[in-house]
């Protein structure tokens, strides 16, 4: 969080907070994981999540805000991308903490 041994100022563990309850929007993280899977636009998001155009839109403006999803205009299209590095080490590092607690409760199970 802050350099090893100092705690994070108020601020900064507001900021901290505040982008912790972006992540913990299943909706933006479906569509992260779809944007993953490489560019798209809202149209075929639709088609992918089942979501409105409005739902989408507003997620995908708060995640833009985050800096964790960038779009360009392809003619009439918009089409998102969610390329930060960021993103995958994020979706990395719980993806293998939710497998180690997994893989322990499997050993705890089989031993009792």
């Amino acid at each position: 969080m802050g350099a090893a041994g100092s705690m994070p100022s108020p601020e900064l563990l507001e900021e901290y907070s505040q982008f912790f309850r972006l992540l913990s929007e299943p909706a933006r993280l479906l569509l992260l994981c779809h944007l993953r899977q490489g560019p798209t636009d809202v149209a075929s998001l639709i088609e992918a999540t089942g979501f409105s155009q409005s739902h989408i839109s507003r997620q995908l403006g708060q995640l833009q805000r985050a800096g964790l999803v960038t779009c360009e205009r392809d003619g009439v299209r918009m089409i998102y991308r969610a390329d930060d590095p960021l993103v995958a080490d994020l979706c990395s590092l719980v993806q293998t903490r939710l497998k180690q607690r997994l893989e322990a409760q499997l050993r705890q199970l089989q031993a009792a």
